[in-house]
C-alpha cells in the first residue's frame, strides 16, 4: 500500500529553521515528482515546491525561493523540505504529494498521492 508520512513540523521563532520529512512506503521515490503544499487557516492550499526525480527540475513558490530547499535521500526513501529564515506567513499545514515523474514546470501538479500533513507554526 502506497503511503506518504510527513513529520518534522512544530513551533519555531521567526528567522528559525525546520526540516520537514516525507517518508514513502509501498513504492520507491527515485523517479517520481514530489510536491510540497501548504494550507493556512482560512486560505486555499498553495504549492510550495515541485521536484522531479526523473529530470532534476525544480520549481519553488516565489515567496520561498532562497529560503526553502527540497532534497531526497533514496536510501531512506524520504524527501525533505529544508525551511530557513522562516516567517510568520509560513505558518500552515504542510503536505507532500507524489506524481508520476514528470518535469516540473509549475506548482500545479498533477499529484496522485498525498500525505496527512504536518503543522508548522512560526511565532515569537
Amino acid at each position: 500500500q502506497l503511503q506518504l508520512v510527513e513529520s518534522g513540523g512544530g513551533l519555531v521563532q521567526p528567522g528559525g529553521s525546520l526540516r520537514l520529512s516525507c517518508a514513502a512506503s509501498g513504492f520507491t521515490l527515485d523517479y517520481y515528482t514530489i510536491g510540497w503544499f501548504r494550507q493556512a487557516p482560512g486560505k486555499e492550499r498553495e504549492g510550495v515546491s515541485c521536484a522531479s526525480g526523473r529530470t532534476g527540475s525544480t520549481v519553488y513558490l516565489d515567496s520561498v525561493k532562497g529560503r526553502f530547499t527540497v532534497s531526497r535521500d533514496l536510501a531512506k526513501n524520504t524527501v525533505y523540505l529544508q525551511m530557513n529564515s522562516l516567517k510568520p506567513e509560513d505558518t500552515a499545514i504542510y503536505y507532500c504529494a507524489v506524481g508520476s515523474g514528470y518535469v516540473c514546470r509549475s506548482l500545479a501538479g498533477p499529484y496522485d498521492y498525498w500525505g496527512q500533513g504536518t503543522q508548522v507554526t512560526v511565532s515569537s
